[in-house]
């Protein structure tokens, strides 16, 4: 089954006449991943994700985005949608799932999230980098994250802001789901 992210990636790539060898060579992802990520249930990092957007001359939103709203854009608890949910292999055993939190809001220039971090997203930690920046605030649990050559745990309460170039990863700490809001910030 298709998911709508890759469906959406599909048809930016098709309305835009690349293929999908082309779209590899502007991301530097290989062209297998791209394929699983349109044709298959396969859902990447924000990382990857965002590469994708880069290249098709897309907001990072533009594929999580259905419906579209006035300002200001109010998002009720019990309406909130996952959005994204990564896995590193086991689909039974999600990495992180993401919550959008401006889906809709087209005009804009943040991409802000609510965030369930894992357990398996401590495992073999891949780190990503993207130019923008990124504001965390823990909300339940712990999470840690390694930054450059740096590793922070964070706690409940803890925030954190950093400039996301540097290679980085933002994981679960210990054996129990952790919680984050998180604002993401991509200059055009």
């Amino acid at each position: 089954m298709k998911s709508e992210v890759g469906q959406r990636i599909a048809s930016y790539r098709k309305k835009q006449n690349l293929s999908l060898e082309e779209l590899a060579l502007r991301t530097n992802l290989e062209s297998e991943f791209l394929r699983a990520l349109e044709e298959m249930e396969t859902y990447p990092s924000l990382g990857p994700l965002l590469k994708i957007a880069r290249a098709l001359g897309v907001r990072l939103g533009t594929f999580l985005d259905d419906h579209f709203t006035d300002d200001p854009l109010v998002t009720r608890l019990e309406k909130r949608q996952q959005q994204i949910v990564t896995h590193r292999g086991d689909k039974a055993k999600p990495e992180t799932v993401f919550y959008s939190l401006g889906k809709g809001k087209v005009d804009r220039h943040m991409e802000p999230f609510f965030v369930e971090l894992m357990p398996e997203s401590a495992k073999e930690p891949g780190l990503s980098s993207h130019e923008g920046e990124e504001f965390i605030v823990v909300t339940s649990g712990k999470a840690q994250l390694i930054y450059g050559q740096e590793t922070y745990t964070l706690n409940t309460g803890d925030s954190v802001y950093y400039n996301s170039v540097v290679p980085h990863h933002l994981g679960c700490y210990g054996d129990e789901k952790a919680t984050i809001y998180a604002v993401l910030y991509f200059p055009e």
